[in-house]
């Protein structure tokens, strides 16, 4: 099937359910802390992608396991920083700060699998590096900056973990085999977490919070996925950031967030660095990936 403009929409779907489920990430910080909440996301993920590779017999064991380890490994630290950064930080701030990863795929890209650096890729990381010292400038309240360089560190560990999944794809490894693991090992790593700290027991009202967490970082998932099968490459990679956009709203609308003419203006820099490291790179954010991990 040819790729349409059409198709590529799905990716503001998947953009509205990422920012939703920040949402129920940012509101279930009252009551949990960041690793029982990156753990009922997990859950949540991993029993979807065990049921659709039961139903479908598809086979789960690989020769590349440490690959897939690895991988795992940096996505779920990055998960863990980039959900503390939700609940430490505003929203728009926050899914901004991750939404750096492509800008450090580029970079990963030049340095580890020697690609070819264009000079269109050297104007996004220079927008995105005045982004994020705008961003990261200490007009952020103080006891937002560590919550900050959490969510930074987010975006580097999430374009790192972006570099091994592509080349696990050109390993021939599917997608769903990756996203298995990759939720299979933050659903046990942070279940292990949860055991050193206090347990906070899951009531009914909170039961549609958690199940709302991971119901939409799944639907998010599975749009996000028929975007890069039925659209433009390039469009689809663009329309990622409308999470930023969507996010922004939700904080504005829901907690009354308010962000200095500065801060909004480095949003726009690292939205822009982010669509031109795209089109510079030809590689984007792998199918299948969850909250852009």
């Amino acid at each position: 099937m040819k790729p349409t403009t059409y198709g590529s929409l799905w990716m503001l779907v998947a953009g509205v359910f990422f920012a939703i489920m920040g949402v129920c990430v940012k509101l279930g910080a009252a009551r949990y802390s960041t690793s029982e909440l990156v753990f009922y996301r997990s859950l949540f993920g991993f029993l979807t992608i065990w049921g659709i590779t039961h139903s479908q017999g598809l086979r789960l064991s690989t020769p590349r396991w440490r690959m897939h380890l690895s991988r795992s490994l940096v996505g779920f630290v990055s998960l863990l920083l980039f959900f503390y950064a939700i609940t430490a930080m505003p929203l728009a701030a926050a899914v901004t700060l991750n939404y750096t990863s492509p800008l450090f795929l580029a970079v990963f890209l030049a340095l580890l699998l020697r690609e070819p650096i264009k000079p269109l890729l050297i104007v996004a990381l220079l927008l995105g590096f005045v982004g994020v010292v705008l961003l990261l400038h200490p007009t952020l309240h103080q006891d937002q900056l560590l919550a900050g360089m959490c969510g930074l560190l987010s975006g580097v560990l999430a374009g790192l973990a972006y570099l091994q999944v592509t080349q696990l794809g050109r390993l021939g490894e599917p997608e769903w085999r990756t996203v298995f693991y990759f939720t299979l090992v933050c659903t046990l790593g942070s279940g292990a977490w949860m055991l050193l700290q206090d347990f906070h027991a899951v009531t009914l009202p909170d039961l549609f919070l958690l199940v709302g967490m991971g119901a939409s970082a799944t639907l998010a998932q599975l749009a996000m996925t028929r975007a890069y099968r039925k659209g433009e490459s390039l469009v689809v990679g663009s329309l990622a950031y409308s999470t930023v956009v969507f996010a922004s709203l939700f904080g504005v609308l829901l907690w009354n967030e308010t962000l200095t003419p500065a801060h909004w203006l480095a949003i726009a820099l690292i939205i822009a660095s982010g669509v031109l490291s795209v089109r510079a790179t030809k590689l984007y954010a792998p199918r299948g990936h969850g909250e852009n991990q």
